[in-house]
């Protein structure tokens, strides 16, 4: 998955950088879904999932950890986005987004798995 950061992001961390402004990171970083791109699923148990990322290099990093979503208790549709968020809920900020390579269809009772090294983030 190629990424891109959210002006969200982008904006807090020049200003952290360049203005000397505190921005305090997020206590962890969650994966979230989407069937389009511009709307998280909701519904059918589905919940974001806190990712584990490996240090970053070369201006990118990866999930080092599988991420595992909750079994579907209904179709979710096929999931052709996914997304950082700086928190578990809603009502916080995206932080990043990607297309995946290859979208799934999630059906009733499926589980949805992301491989260690399948969430990328580049710079």
């Amino acid at each position: 998955m190629a990424s891109a950061a959210t002006a969200y992001l982008a904006n807090k961390l020049l200003d952290h950088t360049f203005r000397n402004t505190a921005y305090t990171q997020p206590s962890a970083v969650y994966l979230g879904l989407s069937t389009n791109g511009s709307s998280e699923i909701s519904g059918g148990a589905y919940v974001r999932k806190a990712v584990t990322n490996g240090a970053a290099s070369g201006s990118a990093m990866t999930n080092s950890a599988k991420v595992t979503f909750t079994q579907a208790t209904a179709s979710w549709g096929t999931i052709s986005h996914a997304a950082y968020f700086d928190a578990e809920s809603s009502g916080n900020q995206l932080t990043a987004w990607t297309a995946l390579a290859v979208s799934r269809t999630v059906s009733l009772a499926d589980i949805l798995e992301v491989a260690i090294g399948d969430a990328d983030l580049t710079a």
